[in-house]
C-alpha cells in the first residue's frame, strides 16, 4: 500500500496537531499517523485534565522561564506568541482564562475541549492510527515512512513530534529520538523534568498542601545564587511536589536544599511579633498547643520536633532564643533532596534532539533534507504554567508554515 502526500506528521500530541491543521490551513495534503487509538492522549491529561494551554506573559517573562536553549526559540515565539496562541483557541470556539501566575486554562475547566479544536483544525479525516518504525531515506533525504506493520507512506517532509519520554502510558517511548539517532543527529540524553522530588528526611505530611509559601533552592555546589519562587506546593509519602517543586526540579540535583519560607509575608521582626501575640494569648498552654492560628495542624508536630523545644512545655517558659530559634525555623524550613522521582512521572523531558543540527526558523534537520521536528522530542524545556505547551504550539506552528 502506498500513499503520497505533502507532510508526513509522526505523532498527534500538541505539536503534531498544530503542526499539521497549520499545514492543512496553508493548502498542504496532511497525513498524521499516530499509534494511540485516540489523539492528544497525552494533551489530555495536562493539568489534571484541565489543560495549561499557555502563559500569558510578555516576552522576557517568557524566556526568563525557559530553561533549555532559549535562544533556538527566538524565530518561533516571533510567528506564533503566547498571545497569538490564545487568540487561535478563542478563535475556535475555546473561552480561556487567566489565573495565577498568568497560567492559561480553557473556562470550561476540560483539557478535551482543546483536543477537539485541535483535531477539527487539522481534520480528523487526516489521522491514521499507525505506528511508525523507521524513514525512508535515499541521496540525504527523506522519501516517506515505513510503518510498523510494513505500510508505507511516502512524502519529502516528515515530521516528527514524538514527544520525549515522560508519561510512557501516553506513548512516549523515545521511538522519535531513536530514529533521529540512527540518522545521525545527536540526543542529548533524557532526563525528568517537571518532576517531584525524593526528600533524605520524609517527613509525615502526605498530602499536606501549603499555598503562599516561598521555596528557594539553594544549589550543594554553592556556584549558583539561591533561586526563589512563591507559590503552591504539596509533601508526598516520598518527598514533596506540587507547582513550586515541579519547576524547581528542572535545575535541582541530590545533595541540594530545598528551604521553605512558611510565612513570606511576614519579616522575621514581624513574625516575632506575631508569635509574642500568640503565646500572649496561651501564656498558660503548653507549645503545642499554642500553635493552631500560625501553622496547619497537621505541619505542627514536625515543627515543634524541628524547634527542638518540648511540646509540653508552658509557653510562658519559653525562651527569648528558643522564640527566636523558631521564628528563623518557620522562615526556614530546611531539608535535603535525595534525587528526581524517575522519567515515568515527569510531566516531560529534558534533554532530546541537539539544537544545533535543526534550523530554528523552520524546525528542519540540517542533517537529512526533509526531515522536521517539533515540540518535546527538541532539546528544550521550560518551568511549569504554560511553558511546555507555548513550545509545542509555536514550533509545530513553525513547520506547518513550511
Amino acid at each position: 500500500m502506498t500513499k503520497k502526500i505533502d507532510m508526513i506528521v509522526v505523532g498527534a500530541g500538541a505539536s503534531g496537531l498544530m503542526c499539521a491543521g497549520t499545514a492543512v490551513e496553508n493548502g498542504r495534503k496532511v497525513l498524521v499517523l499516530e499509534k494511540n487509538r485516540v489523539a492528544g492522549k497525552k494533551l489530555a491529561i495536562t493539568g489534571k485534565g484541565r489543560c495549561n494551554v499557555t502563559n500569558n506573559c510578555d516576552r522576557d517573562e517568557f524566556f526568563f522561564n525557559i530553561v533549555r536553549n532559549p535562544r533556538f526559540l527566538y524565530s518561533s515565539y516571533s510567528s506564533f506568541t503566547p498571545q497569538d496562541t490564545m487568540s487561535f483557541f478563542e478563535s475556535r470556539g475555546v473561552p480561556l482564562k487567566t489565573e495565577r501566575g498568568n497560567r492559561v486554562f480553557p473556562v470550561s475547566d476540560k483539557a478535551s475541549d482543546i483536543v477537539r479544536a485541535l483535531e477539527n483544525y487539522c481534520g480528523s479525516e487526516n489521522i491514521i492510527q499507525k505506528e511508525v518504525e523507521d524513514l525512508i531515506a535515499e541521496d540525504g533525504g527523506v522519501r516517506g515512512v515505513l510503518c510498523k506493520d510494513g505500510t508505507r507512506y511516502f512524502s519529502k517532509k516528515v515530521v516528527l513530534c514524538t514527544g520525549g519520554l515522560s508519561y510512557p502510558a501516553t506513548g512516549s517511548t523515545g521511538k522519535g529520538l531513536e530514529i533521529a539517532s540512527k540518522y545521525g543527529h545527536t540526543v542529548i540524553t533524557p532526563e525528568p523534568s517537571l518532576v517531584p522530588l525524593e526528600t533524605k528526611e520524609v517527613f509525615p505530611l502526605q498530602g499536606l498542601a501549603l499555598k503562599n509559601v516561598t521555596v528557594t533552592i539553594i544549589k550543594k555546589s554553592g556556584k549558583s545564587p539561591p533561586r526563589s519562587e512563591p507559590g503552591e506546593m504539596m509533601f508526598t509519602h516520598f518527598g514533596v511536589s506540587g507547582p513550586l517543586i515541579l519547576s524547581a526540579s528542572s535545575f535541582c540535583e541530590s545533595g541540594d536544599s530545598i528551604s521553605i519560607d512558611l510565612k513570606p509575608g511576614l519579616d522575621e521582626k514581624t513574625l516575632d511579633r506575631r508569635i509574642c501575640g500568640d503565646f500572649a494569648k496561651n501564656i498558660n498552654k503548653n507549645f503545642k498547643n499554642s500553635l493552631k492560628d500560625l501553622l496547619p495542624l497537621k505541619l505542627i508536630p514536625v515543627i515543634i520536633e524541628k524547634s527542638g523545644i518540648s511540646a509540653e512545655k508552658k509557653v510562658c517558659l519559653i525562651t527569648k532564643e528558643e522564640r527566636l530559634f523558631f521564628v528563623r525555623l518557620i522562615k526556614n524550613f530546611t531539608f535535603e533532596v535525595k534525587r528526581k522521582r524517575p522519567l515515568s512521572e515527569a510531566i516531560i523531558t529534558s534533554g532530546g534532539v541537539s539544537v544545533d543540527e535543526i534550523n530554528p526558523k523552520t524546525m528542519e534537520s540540517r542533517i537529512l533534507k526533509g526531515l522536521y521536528f517539533a515540540g518535546e522530542i527538541i532539546d528544550v524545556d521550560a518551568y511549569t504554567g504554560g511553558f511546555n505547551l507555548q513550545i509545542a504550539f509555536m514550533t509545530g506552528r513553525a513547520v506547518g508554515k513550511v
